[in-house]
């Protein structure tokens, strides 16, 4: 039997993990409601506007936008069959050709035998066809943002070291904790906390739908490095705005680097 908590001295104490708690389950392949005005542009132009979409989760990481043809403005053209889904069957591809004439290839898809009706007839789309994606009149990035997620930034006062290679990297007791649905726990710190004389600024950055676009270094200690091992959000969306010029630290990509929460290692 796995041990979840034990008592010590009559304080309960519970081991500290990277583990998540889980998402909430969702039926693969049925539709929800969205509650949003969602719209995607193409050189400014508004190209598809729904209001609101049906939230579809194909895999189960994230929602699908799906919208009725009538909500596309332009011209719909057979361009073969796609991948084939798991939960939502064959599929159909069309090049969408907008106003200006420019042609976005395989930029919207069908599942004409997904089991739900209101699936079969209506359409999603490939994120990255289009120029920007919004939710009401805020910018969206990378994909869908799924309405059972929730993200929050919590100001803490835990110990946090990190070492790597024999030195210590980071000693803080003032990290910002952001805890984020499906994912480990981050503990955020301030950069005067951060040997930053060992981090080196990578040209690596990824986006985040909740958080934004992060930056990346390279720890390097003597002859030793661990290649895009620490992030950070300069400029984070306003909802995870405590963590705007953190870094946190990336330890189950870099298993060499330790990342010690109250004096017990994070696993």
């Amino acid at each position: 039997m796995a041990v979840l908590a034990s008592v010590h001295g009559g304080r309960l104490t519970v081991p500290m993990r990277l583990t998540p708690l889980p998402r909430a389950k969702v039926t693969l392949g049925h539709p929800m409601p969205g509650l949003k005005h969602v719209r995607a542009a193409v050189d400014g132009i508004i190209v598809v506007d729904m209001r609101p979409p049906l939230l579809v989760w194909e895999s189960g990481r994230y929602p699908w936008y799906f919208t009725a043809g009538d909500r596309i403005a332009g011209e719909l053209i057979a361009a073969g069959e796609g991948a084939r889904s798991r939960s939502l069957g064959p599929c159909e591809q069309f090049d969408l050709v907008v106003g200006s004439g420019r042609v976005l290839p395989r930029a919207v898809r069908r599942y004409p035998q997904a089991k739900n009706e209101l699936v079969q007839d209506s359409y999603t789309f490939d994120w990255d066809a289009f120029d920007t994606w919004f939710e009401e009149n805020e910018i969206v990035y990378v994909h869908a943002r799924d309405p059972y997620v929730r993200v929050d930034t919590l100001a803490s006062s835990r110990h946090v070291e990190v070492g790597y290679a024999g030195v210590s990297l980071a000693e803080s007791r003032r990290p910002v904790v952001l805890l984020e649905t499906g994912l480990p726990p981050r503990f955020y710190l301030p950069r005067v906390d951060v040997r930053m004389d060992l981090l080196h600024p990578s040209d690596t950055v990824s986006g985040c739908p909740y958080k934004g676009t992060a930056r990346y270094w390279t720890v390097a200690v003597g002859d030793r490095e661990q290649v895009d091992a620490v992030w950070g959000y300069d400029h984070p969306l306003p909802e995870v705005a405590k963590i705007a010029g953190l870094v946190a630290f990336w330890p189950e990509k870099a298993p060499d680097i330790s990342v010690t929460v109250d004096g017990e290692r994070l696993t």
